[in-house]
């Protein structure tokens, strides 16, 4: 089957890594998979270099008529059957390229978070679309009761999936990077900081002086960009430990590019997050066997498992999660026993393997209806 992939911008997020995945694996399971990109991006060479047919194009307007007739054109020329978009923007713009063409068209839920402009142009796509996936059952029930979208007409739940051999270290020690002796427990978060409410890093930066206070070796990271528009909240975060005098264990990383040398470092990986869909981050963490903890909210215990896989705590409960973190950390081998279960619930239920053989048979079910 031939499906084409449009992705606006191809900066390092959730939605791009499993992009990315996806044009890595998808010949394997029989996909002949073209991957548009409208804005390009940080990602663009990984994309260029996946294995799959690449385009660039350059959107300059929110709705560009120039994009969407070299779309057509594309669509035409690669014989596309299937055009998947992972946004709402790249939908109407695929909705657009693919009026009159023989195509069945997808459109992908990945988070939460839309504007009331993007609201309305995913009202306007839903009807239009021959299946529509969601990424968690949480999610769907988010985008029913809060944005009052129709999610009950042609929606599949597919979760996301992440390539377990994109996760294999390189062998560079980031606890050398920071000069911490092998000794030190590491824990960490792996996520932007967001304008939106999205991410809670600043939970995380409350819980760590009792941490800090019983253990000694604990030093904690936070990995990822910051959105621009979100500069005071990673400004509340730096100043909230340096106030607390525990700045210098506390690491801001930045974006990276090495997450899974980060991963591969820390003894703990916490998430605290306010709104998800199905964080890539999180299955990242489960598959490189880190033990986890995360906050309480809907979509983080899907993705655990009905919590059955990772610690819990209560949504901004700074406290709790001290406790939390000084459980599993104080106890090597119940931070093992845990790792390892997560690892085989997400190997079956999160493997880029487990993704494709849904998204596969989708594909075949509306070629063949």
């Amino acid at each position: 089957m031939k499906v084409l992939h449009l992705l606006d911008a191809v900066n390092r997020g959730g939605a791009e890594m499993l992009a990315l995945d996806v044009c890595r694996n998808a010949r394997k399971q029989g996909i002949d998979l073209t991957f548009v990109t409208t804005k390009g991006g940080t990602l663009e060479n990984d994309f260029r270099a996946s294995g799959v047919d690449f385009f660039r194009l350059n959107r300059r307007l929110p709705v560009d008529f120039n994009v969407i007739l070299k779309l057509r054109k594309i669509i035409k020329d690669q014989k596309i059957q299937i055009v998947h978009a992972h946004q709402a923007v790249e939908g109407l713009h695929l909705y657009l390229a693919a009026v009159g063409l023989p195509v069945k068209r997808v459109l992908s839920f990945h988070s939460f978070i839309a504007d009331a402009k993007n609201r309305r142009t995913l009202q306007m796509l839903i009807p239009q679309m021959d299946a529509n996936i969601f990424v968690s059952r949480s999610l769907q029930k988010w985008l029913a009761e809060k944005d009052e979208l129709d999610t009950n007409k042609n929606f599949h739940i597919i979760y996301n999936g992440v390539d377990e051999k994109r996760l294999a270290p390189t062998g560079k020690s980031l606890k050398k990077e920071l000069n911490l002796g092998e000794d030190v427990l590491l824990c960490g978060m792996i996520g932007n900081f967001y304008r939106d409410p999205r991410k809670d890093q600043i939970t995380l930066c409350r819980a760590l002086p009792k941490v800090f206070a019983e253990l000694e070796n604990v030093h904690c990271v936070f990995a990822g960009g910051t959105e621009k528009g979100a500069e005071k909240k990673i400004q509340e975060c730096t100043d909230f430990c340096r106030e607390n005098g525990i700045a210098d264990r506390v690491h801001f990383l930045g974006a990276r590019d090495d997450i899974p040398d980060v991963l591969a470092a820390l003894d703990l990986f916490v998430f605290s997050s306010l709104h998800e869909g199905l964080p890539i981050a999180l299955n990242e963490a489960m598959l490189a066997k880190v033990p986890l903890v995360v906050s309480d909210i809907e979509p983080l215990l899907e993705a655990s498992g009905n919590g059955n896989y990772a610690e819990i705590f209560h949504t901004q409960d700074a406290p709790e999660l001290s406790d939390k973190m000084l459980k599993l950390l104080k106890n090597e081998n119940l931070r093992n026993d845990l790792a390892s279960q997560a690892f085989e619930f997400a190997r079956e239920t999160f493997s880029i393997e487990a993704h494709l053989l849904r998204l596969k048979n989708l594909y075949s079910s509306l070629l063949q209806s």
